[in-house]
């Protein structure tokens, strides 16, 4: 199960920072967000955010070849 959290949320950040970013730029109308830069800016860290914690968890796979033992 808390193998699943960190993909989760670095999945979760980078799809609401795109949204966010989108909604900032004007690209999706019809929000209070449409067309400020805040929001831009917010998504684009909320994305970059999230593509951080989904690089660290694939990486952290990687190094330790995949095999976790409890106990």
């Amino acid at each position: 199960m808390t193998r699943m959290v960190g993909p989760a949320v670095g999945a979760l950040l980078v799809v609401i920072g795109a949204v966010w970013t989108l909604q900032g730029a004007g690209v999706l109308p019809g929000s209070f967000m449409t067309g400020s830069r805040s929001w831009l800016v917010i998504g684009l860290v909320c994305v970059v955010a999230g593509v951080a914690v989904l690089w660290r968890v694939v990486r952290g796979r990687r190094s330790s070849g995949g095999t976790r033992r409890g106990g």
